[in-house]
């Protein structure tokens, strides 16, 4: 076994155990009433609201790919529709199985079926990135402002957690620390990219550089932007049609599925595919809405679990369509 192997199995068993320890956790700290209201959920959870969730999140991803598409545009890249489809679906099933590694895999993915540099693709995924992350910043101001009186507490909740000591005290050598790491970061990659540009990394990083430039190139902005309102349009209304999986969440306000995607969205990033943290922090959110925390776990976790076993599925539908639709080029995943 490679040290990259052992590497990836060590960094998905850590994960793993932090999301069971959560997990274990929140249960244990749950009332008793609370836990008979979580499994009185699970006892009458509609599962046929898993058909629009499918449909919608296909088309998430769906949107996501006509997006990545135009990214690629003006690095005269033209892949076609579909084979950017499935390589957006395998790069999240994969993501589901191995943390961090999807991205990767999309990427490899759509190179070998069409013939072009992975690393310019992964340049255009970090730009995607990083235009998502200021999209999630966004959703959670406006979350804020429409709601501000139901989910402040929460907000200011994470805030002193983060910012605050036990007594209350500003932490400033936390944000000097931060800043420091990043400022320090900065400077030497620039002088290692001084020492290794006309190298075989240095061009891997300027492929790279040339995707980060790929959204100010894009032509049709507006196709790009329609194409991100849509993705994370998909996004709340999977959340809001998966209240209706639960007779106790089908009242909820529509806007409560801006909150779930706001802060849902930081347990996706905690543990792979959100396992366990997701669950929490969308129960935690409910509670602002009034449901009992064992409610808003029932609900957490099966939108989680119905999220997981979608993906899973257009993964593997993904996995077996893609060869299928390039037999004239003779290319096998």
């Amino acid at each position: 076994m490679t040290k990259k192997n052992k590497s990836t199995i060590l960094q998905l068993i850590i994960f793993l155990g932090l999301a069971v320890a959560l997990i274990v956790w929140r249960y244990n700290e749950m009332s008793a009433d609370d836990k008979v209201a979580m499994f009185n959920a699970f006892r009458h959870v509609r599962w046929i609201y898993l058909l629009p969730i499918f449909a919608i999140t296909f088309f998430s991803h769906y949107f996501r790919a006509l997006r990545w598409k135009q990214l690629l545009t003006p690095l005269s890249i033209f892949p076609t529709t579909a084979n950017t489809v499935f390589s957006v679906l395998i790069g999240y099933l994969v993501n589901t199985l191995v943390p961090r590694l999807g991205e990767v895999a999309k990427c490899t993915v759509l190179a070998k079926y069409e013939k072009v540099p992975a690393d310019k693709l992964i340049g255009t995924i970090i730009a995607e990135r990083a235009f998502d992350t200021v999209c999630l910043l966004i959703i959670i101001l406006l979350t804020l402002a429409l709601q501000y009186d139901i989910i402040y507490p929460i907000a200011n909740e994470i805030y002193h957690k983060m910012f605050f000591d036990a007594t209350g005290a500003f932490i400033w050598t936390r944000i000097l620390l931060a800043l420091g790491i990043v400022i320090v970061g900065i400077v030497a990659l620039i002088l290692l990219y001084k020492k290794i540009k006309d190298s075989k990394i240095g061009h891997i990083i300027k492929g790279i550089g040339d995707g980060l430039k790929a959204i100010a190139l894009v032509k049709n902005k507006w196709k790009f932007f329609l194409n991100t309102i849509l993705i994370w349009g998909c996004y709340t209304a999977s959340v809001i049609v998966s209240f209706h999986a639960l007779p106790e969440t089908e009242n909820l306000p529509m806007l409560a599925g801006l909150s779930i995607i706001s802060f849902g969205s930081i347990g996706m990033i905690l543990t792979p595919g959100g396992v366990g943290a997701y669950p929490i922090i969308v129960a935690k959110v409910l509670v602002l809405y009034g449901l009992a925390e064992g409610l808003g776990l029932a609900y957490g976790s099966v939108s989680w679990v119905a999220q997981t076993l979608i993906i899973i599925l257009l993964g593997l539908i993904a996995l077996i369509l893609l060869p299928l639709n390039n037999r004239t080029k003779h290319a096998k995943i």
